[in-house]
């Protein structure tokens, strides 16, 4: 699947714990991803906002901006993280690629190691060999923003890369999952190229211009922010509804709603299984309004929900006062 410029002995070293792969290569890749994919969008953002002073934006580039903001995070959040890492529905193939493609186009890396990733987080969150957890750095004020800091960004310079054979071996038993993930960098141009045809088409080179920058490069940057706030943010400020196995997962309301439904992060560590982030009727979700949509028109099927039972045993569980419901997360 990958070709070497050197021997895998000379590029591999690999841990005791066979999950892991530390790679030079593999490190080299990520800084190359983190440069195109973080910093890149960052200065395509700072052009945007300079634009500004020439020409003020319309509707187009909200309608733009917003139109493939939610495109890409959708495809984040129902396909890479619901349904492909915690397998919470079922759908057909042709939507599942559809959300492959929905969810490269946002720039976080292939669908098979964002999975890889975040299964991998779920195993040892706020642990030793979580790969973004803000908890790892001290206990003090530097500590923390040291963590917080690392969960935001550092952490995606350079990092070990979870043993795709290990963590997800059955999206890579998919082969027409695994053949179209691998042109990830292709839905990445695709959403780029888009919102830019759209513009040229709707106001000429001008339009162009700003749907590639709006709808594309500040898209990108946006969404980016937004997901690593899930990692940072969402594990250092907010309410816990749930005890979760140590971990500091938080839920934050203004986070639900800027980030797709994933602002419901400490309901999600205690039942990772749920297509549903949002457990309670005011805990607004976009993603599991989508997936409804979905099921409605008999596109998602299988789709879990902890019954309200479930939360109750949970919340008691808790209190001491009841058994250990083994089934929760």
């Amino acid at each position: 699947m990958y070709r070497w410029k050197s021997s895998w002995t000379d590029t591999v070293q690999q841990k005791r714990d066979h999950r892991i792969i530390r790679s030079r290569h593999f490190h080299k890749m990520q800084r190359r991803h983190f440069v195109i994919f973080d910093v890149l969008p960052l200065a395509g953002t700072l052009i945007a906002l300079g634009l500004l002073f020439h020409r003020p934006i319309g509707a187009l580039e909200f309608g733009l901006f917003f139109g493939f903001w939610l495109i890409t995070g959708l495809g984040l959040t129902v396909g890479y993280h619901r349904l492909f890492t915690h397998r919470a529905f079922a759908t057909s193939p042709t939507v599942s690629a559809i959300l492959v493609v929905m969810g490269s186009m946002a720039g976080r890396g292939s669908m098979l190691s964002w999975a890889a990733m975040h299964r991998r987080h779920h195993e040892l969150s706020d642990h030793d060999g979580d790969l973004h957890s803000p908890r790892l750095h001290g206990n003090g004020p530097a500590g923390r923003l040291r963590g917080f800091l690392h969960a935001h960004l550092i952490w995606m310079i350079a990092h070990d890369y979870p043993n795709v054979a290990h963590y997800v071996p059955d999206l890579m038993a998919d082969r027409r999952l695994v053949a179209v993930s691998s042109h990830y960098y292709g839905w990445v141009m695709l959403g780029l190229v888009l919102p830019a045809a759209i513009g040229g088409f709707v106001e000429g080179w001008w339009g162009a211009l700003s749907g590639f920058l709006w709808g594309g490069v500040v898209r990108m940057f946006v969404v980016e922010q937004t997901f690593s706030a899930i990692n940072s943010v969402m594990h250092t400020f907010g309410a816990q509804r749930f005890v979760t196995r140590d971990d500091n997962s938080r839920n934050l309301g203004v986070m639900a709603w800027l980030a797709w439904g994933e602002g419901w992060h400490n309901n999600h560590h205690a039942f990772p299984y749920s297509a549903a982030f949002g457990l309670r009727w005011f805990e607004f979700d976009p993603g599991f309004i989508f997936i409804r949509a979905l099921q409605a028109v008999g596109l998602a099927w299988d789709v879990n929900v902890p019954s309200a039972e479930k939360i109750a045993r949970r919340m008691l569980r808790q209190s001491g006062d009841a058994a250990p419901d083994l089934e929760a997360g």
